[in-house]
């Protein structure tokens, strides 16, 4: 996979040439987007201020921001107190103590207090009919006295109660144009996160990618930035990769959302399953990805156990591995996942680099010169396809070195840094104990030495 979403086809030659990738596989990682884009599309709006609207359009960016900029200017004051009766009125009677609770504060301008009642009230089941209301009314009168990342925060969770998709973008843009990006960054790409991830669930990928480098300018400038905001960020952007079938981004961007998260608070078990699954797809389809130590580390791939996926995670570590005995032996169940079925070539050019740089990295720094013959057994290639593997190899940036093809001979000097797994760390283990041995038997034969000449 290449940076415009290229990759090998099931048919590809052995000078790598490369097709654009298929419906199918566009089809199945769109699978959760799609999914979303439908759901929107076709729920009605029920909510207080939604309006009808013609499914499967949204406005332009320049409607929005005008629209935004109205409501931002003819904005009314409201009366507190009577707006505060009106919703202990009109509201289920176990939501009233947040209400008087509201007065009391906002009376007194416990501003910190207020932002954490009004979290309180928005995660309160029965609140659903009630947060855009609540927000647009209350919340705005004092905005520019709540800590903006925290209001940004609570804007965000409140936008999902607006099925309409103009109107959920309006809500956003609106709240993004009252943020000041020098005073609060953090809130302001929090907000571009939200909002690229509504264009990209109503299909606009082309805003959706404005959005996210809009986002990252900001944010690649920041340091110490909350957790919820990189999460916001780095989970949109996966999305995104997702969506346009580039595995290798997707892969990047999605473990990095998986560090800003707890799995077990914010993903629900399908989440996990889900997540898993597309990240296992990515790095075998990755074209640059050779190394799945930090996927094997983590926690999330747990997830794949005891499923009818939990093959993928084995077949992981046989890549990781460079085992290609064990690769064609599991190669019968491919047809589970067709995907993999149809790059099957891409695969198996794969296990070979694989298997290329295990047998590199288990070689001392003085023994790595190897032959055609000795890489043709390693990777189970014939002799003849061997000098395009390593070539393949070199361009890669996999290794470092030369080849001599009259002697037949690569000369290598450097292999890609691993993230290694246990096994791997032992065999480090055993290297270092036999260097030391070795260490120690040059000190005892020197050691008379030194003490006849001392």
């Amino acid at each position: 996979m290449d940076g415009s979403g290229n990759r090998y086809s099931a048919g590809g030659d052995a000078n790598g040439e490369v097709a654009q990738g298929s419906k199918d596989e566009r089809k199945y990682l769109y699978l959760l987007v799609s999914g979303a884009v439908a759901q929107h599309v076709q729920r009605t709006p029920t909510r207080p201020g939604s309006s009808s609207h013609c499914p499967g359009t949204t406005p332009s960016l320049d409607d929005i921001s005008k629209h935004s900029a109205s409501m931002a200017a003819t904005q009314p004051k409201i009366d507190i107190n009577a707006y505060l009766d009106q919703g202990i009125s009109a509201t289920p009677s176990d939501l009233h103590p947040f209400f008087e609770s509201f007065r009391t504060l906002h009376s007194r301008k416990l501003w910190h207090q207020m932002t954490l009642k009004l979290a309180e009230f928005f995660d309160h089941p029965l609140s659903k009919p009630y947060r855009v209301d609540v927000f647009n009314k209350f919340v705005r009168d004092f905005e520019a006295r709540l800590n903006q990342l925290r209001l940004v925060e609570m804007g965000v969770k409140v936008s999902k109660e607006i099925d309409n998709p103009a109107n959920h973008l309006t809500f956003l843009t609106d709240l993004l144009s009252r943020v000041n990006t020098e005073k609060a960054p953090e809130a302001h790409v929090l907000l571009l996160a939200s909002l690229a991830h509504a264009k990209l669930l109503f299909g606009d990928l082309e805003g959706t990618k404005t959005d996210i480098d809009a986002a990252w300018k900001i944010l690649d400038e920041l340091s110490g930035v909350d957790n919820i905001v990189n999460a916001a960020y780095y989970g949109v952007a996966a999305d995104y990769y997702k969506a346009k079938a580039e595995y290798a981004p997707y892969y990047r961007n999605s473990l990095l959302y998986l560090a800003c998260i707890d799995l077990a608070k914010d993903l629900t078990a399908e989440e996990r399953v889900v997540r898993a699954h597309h990240l296992a797809i990515s790095a075998f389809l990755g074209e640059t990805i050779y190394n799945f130590g930090e996927l094997l580390s983590h926690p999330i791939l747990d997830a794949l156990d005891n499923t009818p996926h939990d093959w993928i995670k084995k077949l992981l570590f046989i890549f990781n591995e460079g085992n290609i005995g064990k690769f064609e032996g599991l190669s019968p169940v491919f047809g589970k996942e067709p995907i993999l079925h149809e790059n099957y070539p891409f695969l198996r050019q794969k296990i070979c680099l694989m298997a290329l740089i295990e047998s590199v990295f288990k070689r001392n720094a003085y023994d790595r010169t190897m032959s055609f013959q000795t890489i043709a057994e390693e990777t189970r290639l014939p002799l003849e396809e061997v000098e395009h593997l390593v070539m393949k190899a070199l361009s890669l940036k996999l290794i470092r070195g030369s080849m001599d093809q009259v002697d037949q001979k690569a000369y290598i000097t450097w292999v890609q840094p691993r993230v290694l797994s246990r096994d791997q760390i032992a065999q480090l283990a055993q290297r270092l104990a036999a260097w030391g041995e070795k260490l120690h038997t040059v000190e005892e034969r020197i050691a008379p030495e030194v003490l006849v000449n001392a």
